[in-house]
């Protein structure tokens, strides 16, 4: 049996200026299927993080994420990752649960396809931290819905952009910026 704790957080209210199709250009969103950033897309996430921090410091970040449900799946014990995740979503507009998992390779595959199969339909994405990559492929496979595998952690590709984006802001500032162009470049 796999058991699965929730807690939600309250999306943070904020005014929404444009939609994310008005802010990107068509070469910029038309690979939404890669679950990490290639280098030809390295670009383009840059880019957008730059401006959903351009309105972010105009306070008018943009409700790209109205709507949407994310489910972080996260491993016991806390850390920063969680927390980043819920604050980028939330200013976003997406609602964000948090739950405990303990999935792991040694679970029956049919539960580990049933258990993603309802994920499935209660999120529109799933961010897995801390989830073997195998397990995140399995999860994504079944469960139909983009699936994130440790985008906020240190050692994920996208902390080279964040490393790139101009440095009048603190680390963190831009890694929530470059977490959100993540998030909304498949789910917008």
């Amino acid at each position: 049996m796999i058991r699965i704790k929730i807690r939600t957080s309250a999306a943070i209210s904020l005014v929404g200026v444009t939609h994310l199709r008005a802010m990107l250009s068509p070469s910029e969103s038309q690979n939404r299927q890669a679950q990490q950033p290639l280098p030809q897309q390295a670009s383009e996430l840059a880019t957008l993080a730059r401006r959903l921090r351009q309105f972010a410091l105009a306070g008018a970040t943009p409700k790209l994420l109205q709507g949407k449900n994310i489910g972080v799946l996260r491993q016991a014990q806390d850390s920063e990752a969680p927390l980043l995740l819920l604050r980028a979503a939330a200013e976003l507009g997406a609602r964000v649960a948090t739950m405990r998992w303990s999935l792991s390779q040694a679970i029956r595959p049919d539960e580990v396809q049933q258990t993603s199969r309802v994920l499935g339909r209660l999120y529109d994405a799933v961010v897995c931290l801390g989830m073997a990559p195998d397990l995140v492929r399995e999860v994504e496979l079944a469960a139909g819905i983009p699936v994130y595998d440790d985008i906020a952690c240190d050692e994920h590709a996208s902390m080279r952009l964040v490393r790139g984006l101009d440095e009048e802001l603190p680390g963190a500032d831009n890694r929530r910026f470059v977490l959100q162009a993540l998030l909304a470049e498949r789910l917008a």
